[in-house]
């Protein structure tokens, strides 16, 4: 594979987009923003890591523009513009890319399926720390993983080759039979401490206290029973020591709902916390912590 389209020139993505042009694939991130784009087409982006900065030659385009062949579709963009933003390059479906969703939350894939034939599309999770620190610069330190798999299971030829592309390319990724395990254990992660963080004002680090730990394996403990009604039995044990490698090593890293919130945008409470709420719901399941928690964080969200 060796053309990528990114939807969404986020933190996330501009980390994809820096490290697969780094290792000589055609990297393009879309987005709706014609002067940053422009910015980005100049200037490339800078990537900045534990091994020092790299400048990264990107293409960048709206939407519209955006022309085959693909060999990969990426989506990145937040919870609540996926319908709109895979819509936006429909046109790539003549193309025969596989589409990759790694987004937070829950939804993005069924919003996916939409529009693509659900034979191509792959859905996964990373734990790869990442900040935008302008427009054309991003900032990742420390390390991380990317679980990715066929939806709605399995993983074929198509999810392997996607996932040794992305090793290739310095980001440590496995091809994963059970990645809808991954997918709620990301969930139940994100919905306990980037909600936390957002409530807090604190980074990640801010929350290897007492209180702080509590408050996360109360949400995870909810999250965990309610992702087991939805057919997820989550390795419970692996995801609380995702939480501490977290505290111990993303001290600094500021998850992209606080980010949000910071600047006085809406977050993805709603595809995250407000989702899983919504199974808690269909499941008959009780989930106050988790209703807590959701709740103050909609309390702050802009109108």
């Amino acid at each position: 594979m060796e053309r990528i389209v990114i939807v969404g020139a986020g933190a996330m993505g501009c980390l994809f987009a820096a490290r697969l042009a780094l290792a000589g694939k055609t990297a393009t991130v879309v987005d709706v923003d014609p002067a940053r784009l422009a910015r980005i087409a100049e200037d490339g982006i800078t990537l900045e890591d534990d091994s020092g900065h790299h400048r990264a030659s990107v293409h960048a385009a709206l939407a519209a523009d955006v022309e085959g062949p693909v060999d990969l579709l990426m989506l990145f963009t937040k919870g609540m513009h996926s319908a709109a933003a895979i819509r936006s390059v429909a046109h790539l479906a003549r193309t025969d890319c596989a589409v990759l969703t790694l987004q937070n939350g829950l939804g993005n894939v069924e919003a996916i399926a939409e529009v693509f034939p659900a034979d191509r599309i792959l859905w996964g999770v990373t734990d790869f720390p990442a900040d935008l620190e302008g427009p054309t610069r991003v900032a990742s330190h420390g390390q991380g993983h990317i679980y990715l798999g066929n939806y709605p299971a399995g993983a074929d030829d198509r999810a392997h080759g996607v996932a040794e592309m992305f090793k290739a390319s310095g980001l440590n990724a496995v091809a994963d039979l059970q990645v809808r395990i991954a997918v709620w254990e990301k969930v139940a992660f994100n919905a306990a401490l980037n909600a936390l963080c957002t409530v807090s004002g604190l980074p990640v680090g801010g929350l290897d206290h007492p209180a702080g730990r509590s408050a996360a394996r109360a949400v995870v403990d909810e999250i965990a029973a309610i992702a087991r009604a939805e057919g997820a039995e989550i390795d419970y044990p692996r995801l609380c020591a995702k939480v501490d490698f977290a505290l111990a090593n993303h001290r600094t890293h500021k998850p992209s709902m606080l980010q949000d919130r910071l600047a006085g945008r809406r977050t993805e409470i709603e595809s995250i916390n407000g989702a899983v709420l919504d199974a808690a719901r269909r499941q008959g399941l009780a989930s106050p912590a988790l209703q807590v928690l959701t709740d103050l964080v909609r309390l702050g969200e802009p109108d």
